[in-house]
């Protein structure tokens, strides 16, 4: 698959920033009047005479090269390279992975036989889950291939297994618990997906059905390998609404998270880095520093390991006179200021 290989963890963001640039076609002018940046950023950062630039430049170059911002800062590779590789090769990509049969809508659809592990593996998944006679199993086999899909950037895709399977399972009468939160995972898949796709109406339908769907759960639960519940919906909420960038929306269910919510180890990371993205948007450093310093004391593996947490503390090092907390965590992961825009 053209786009990344696995040498895209050793890339630098300079480096990366070239590569999609290239693949694209597009020059630093090119690049920097789509992002709405200095092009002397863009030069100095593919030059590697910076190193960082603050997070709102960096999701404006991110978008600009139609990428996740994760593509830019993640550190493991992501499949998201669809999104930069040649249109023809993305277009046999897309045949090749149809997702047509897992929805009943196509028949003797052969499974591919691809270096995309992520996708193989959901994929086998399916097959396996098939033969299980068992509609929930199956419809979790087909949210994780909605997950892969979104790594892959193919969020109209996504978007169409998560809703496709959320409608054939939607409940009637009475059903388990596990029935809703299977359900209800399947409607936030939907909604990130949609969300991506800058269809913020549609994401907030599917975010309204997983709240009510969150009520039957009553508690945040993993049931056949799909998390869901009140805290997960109010964590997915603020993810769609920072991914759409409506900030103020964020912070505002932000205030919802339950206090005795469930949260797994990673979703409580991903759910920090959000509230502390948040936060330094709407330009409340010490909030956001708070965030990021919750963030580390819980799991310092995953905040070491994952660069937005890096960036977000460097860019507040540049709001006013760090506070000594702050200057030990960024020493700890390595953080550098991130210099201001030209």
């Amino acid at each position: 698959m053209a786009g990344m290989d696995d040498g895209w963890t050793e890339l630098t963001l300079g480096e990366r920033i070239r590569r999609l640039r290239n693949e694209a076609v597009m020059t630093q002018d090119d690049l920097a009047a789509t992002a709405n940046v200095s092009t002397d950023l863009i030069r100095k950062l593919e030059q590697g005479q910076r190193q960082t630039a603050s997070l709102a430049s960096l999701s404006r170059i991110a978008a600009a090269l139609n990428v996740d911002l994760g593509v830019l800062l993640g550190p493991t590779r992501s499949a998201a390279a669809a999104r930069r590789d040649r249109p023809q090769i993305v277009a046999i990509r897309d045949a090749l992975t149809n997702v047509a049969d897992t929805l009943g809508e196509l028949d003797g659809v052969d499974v591919p036989d691809l270096a995309d592990l992520g996708h193989v593996a959901a994929r086998e998944a399916l097959r396996l889950a098939a033969g299980a006679l068992d509609p929930l199993r199956l419809a979790s086999a087909r949210s994780c291939l909605g997950h892969v899909l979104i790594l892959q950037g193919r969020y109209a895709d996504a978007e169409r297994v998560h809703v496709a399977t959320a409608q054939q399972l939607e409940p009637t009468g009475q059903v388990s618990a596990a029935h809703w939160s299977v359900y209800g995972g399947l409607l936030l898949g939907g909604a990130s997906s949609a969300a991506r796709q800058g269809r913020s109406g549609v994401a907030s339908d599917l975010l309204a059905e997983a709240a009510a769907a969150a009520h039957q759960t009553e508690r945040d639960r993993i049931d056949y390998d799909v998390t869901f519940g009140p805290g997960i919906v109010v964590m997915q909420t603020i993810d769609c609404a920072v991914v759409t960038g409506d900030y103020v929306a964020a912070a505002e269910t932000a205030r919802r998270m339950p206090r005795d919510s469930g949260l797994p180890l990673v979703s409580r990371s991903r759910h920090l880095v959000d509230v502390a993205h948040t936060q330094l948007r709407l330009d409340h450093p010490q909030a956001a520093e708070s965030a990021l310093l919750t963030l580390e004391h819980a799991t310092p593996e995953w905040a070491a390991l994952h660069r937005l947490p890096r960036v977000l503390v460097g860019e507040l090092l540049t709001r006013g006179r760090p506070s000594s907390r702050l200057r030990e965590l960024a020493d700890r992961l390595q953080a550098t200021p991130a210099p201001l825009e030209e």
